[in-house]
């Protein structure tokens, strides 16, 4: 599905995403698969969901749960306080 649909989607329409996926079954009933997307810009995630929406990948053969928007470090940013942040060594 993701080759065949969702990849020639993407690089049609798009530029400038990445995406990352994260398997949650083991723990947890409500949502079992979580794909994170990241955006050089907001016109760049409004054409990826709007590509998405265009493939069978969109909310048929799963739900689409929740949609959660967010900027990294956003309130730090917007409050001149330094990141939280762990690295790993």
């Amino acid at each position: 599905m993701c080759r065949t649909h969702v990849v020639p989607a993407i690089k049609a329409k798009t530029t400038g995403v990445r995406s990352r996926f994260y398997d949650t079954e083991f723990c947890s009933t409500r949502v079992t698969d979580v794909r994170v997307w990241e955006a050089d810009d907001h016109n760049a995630y409004q054409l990826l969901i709007d590509a998405l929406r265009e493939t069978p990948f969109w909310d048929r053969y799963f739900e689409i749960v929740d949609i959660l928007v967010g900027a990294e470090n956003g309130c730090a940013r917007t409050y001149g306080f330094d990141p939280v942040a762990t690295i790993s060594t």
